[in-house]
């Protein structure tokens, strides 16, 4: 599951919700756990530049994020210091890289119904539970949707 942070002319930035990665805060980026914890785990955001971190921050006030997601959830800004993160933000996530499209390519996958697209809701964003997040956001939208959400992995095993 995508979410889709940026998205203009110039192409879009996603972060991949619900792959959780194999490095800890406390070991890749103890810089960072002040704000989120040594033991929390770094998720995988995406394909694209994955030795480059990314936070997304649930923020007191959205006008503190760097980039403004939804709701009072975005992206923190270059130079942001830790202690005034840990002041401004009520919860957090890492990413180690993200999803990218380049002009015109994700407009053209919306087009074409290559996605299933949902809102973004900010409890599914910082919910923990990753291998449950896509079918519940599908259940949600309902309808045939909710169909595909309790369809299992390989549907020749039903």
């Amino acid at each position: 599951m995508v979410l889709v942070c940026e998205h203009s002319e110039d192409g879009a930035l996603g972060l991949v919700l619900n792959r959780p990665g194999d490095l800890v805060v406390g070991e890749a980026a103890p810089e960072l756990a002040e704000l989120i914890g040594d033991d929390a785990v770094i998720d995988s955001g995406g394909p694209v530049q994955t030795d480059a971190l990314l936070v997304l921050a649930e923020f007191e006030d959205p006008d503190d994020a760097g980039i403004r997601v939804v709701e009072n959830v975005g992206l923190v800004g270059d130079g942001s210091e830790i202690e005034d993160l840990v002041e401004e933000t009520r919860r957090a996530r890492v990413f180690a890289g993200y999803a990218g499209w380049g002009p015109g390519q994700l407009d053209a996958e919306l087009e074409r119904e290559d996605w299933f697209v949902a809102p973004a809701g900010v409890d599914d964003i910082f919910n923990p539970d990753a291998d449950e997040l896509w079918a519940r956001v599908l259940a949600r939208k309902g309808a045939h949707f909710a169909l595909v959400a309790r369809m299992p992995i390989d549907p020749s095993v039903n």
